[in-house]
């Protein structure tokens, strides 16, 4: 205990020295993590005031915030006495072998600023990704976060959006409404392409340039087909399909027009 005490009395000065250097990391660590969470904050909400795509701010911001916060972490390693020059080389040595191994999260975060650059969707756009769709919320550097109609929420990869088919459902103003309407051999084409151009004539949210497109499209094995294209506001697809749907059997049922179904003969032989 003597000897303990005895080499603190002759080291004083230094213990005092390091102690101070080490709470002034300490202060520059937790200082360094709350400006960076304030550049982060502030990125983002210049980004806003600029009205740029809430997922950009988003995806920006993060970097910001990664940026200052290893930055803070090499001021506080210099501050205690670790040459940060032989840090950094440890670092990115130890980086490229880390690199190796995570192999998929950098493929995520390379896809994210590709998705940042060539924006094929942004916030707030409904879009088919990976095998699920869903609503943009926002971007962030290895994953994109998408919610569902039914409040779901998708937390997809940005390699695996980046490595397949893209469909954005809210780029254009407009979409059209493919519909096939099948009726008995038996119908009158005349009188039940008359029932279905009313039908659309009827639907206010239908637009009139480019016009519907009412046509004959397939003599199949049961029924006369036809094609029924409107176009409509993007926002208003969902709606305006439900109720055509309805609309048309309504109508069709009104004008005694069937609407073949599928059915099986039986014939029985009776043998003696």
């Amino acid at each position: 205990m003597d000897t303990i005490l005895n080499w603190i009395n002759e080291n004083s000065g230094l213990i005092l020295h390091y102690g101070i250097q080490v709470v002034i990391a300490l202060v520059i660590f937790l200082l360094g993590g709350r400006v960076a969470k304030f550049c982060s904050n502030l990125t983002e909400k210049a980004f806003d005031k600029k009205k740029v795509d809430k997922a950009v701010g988003s995806f920006v911001s993060s970097i910001v915030y990664a940026i200052v916060f290893m930055a803070t972490i090499l001021m506080a390693l210099s501050q205690i006495g670790i040459e940060t020059t032989s840090f950094i080389a440890i670092l990115g040595a130890a980086g490229l072998a880390v690199g190796l191994a995570l192999q998929g999260s950098l493929s995520n975060f390379a896809s994210g600023v590709l998705i940042i650059l060539l924006r094929p969707f942004k916030s707030g756009d409904y879009v088919e990704v990976g095998g699920k769709a869903g609503t943009v919320k926002k971007i962030e550097i290895f994953s994109t976060e998408l919610r569902t109609p039914d409040n779901k929420v998708i937390i997809m990869p940005n390699s695996k959006i980046m490595s397949d088919s893209i469909i954005n459902y809210s780029r254009e103003a407009t979409r059209r409404i493919d519909l096939v309407i099948g009726v008995g051999y038996d119908a009158d084409l005349r009188k039940a392409k008359e029932v279905l151009k009313s039908v659309l004539d009827q639907e206010s949210r239908i637009l009139k340039d480019p016009a519907y497109n009412v046509s004959v499209s397939e003599l199949a094995d049961s029924s006369v087909n036809f094609i029924v294209r409107p176009w409509v506001n993007s926002d208003d697809y969902w709606p305006t399909y439900w109720s055509l749907i309805e609309n048309i059997k309504i109508a069709l049922d009104d004008a005694d027009i069937t609407i073949p179904f599928p059915q099986m003969d039986v014939h029985l032989h009776k043998q003696d």
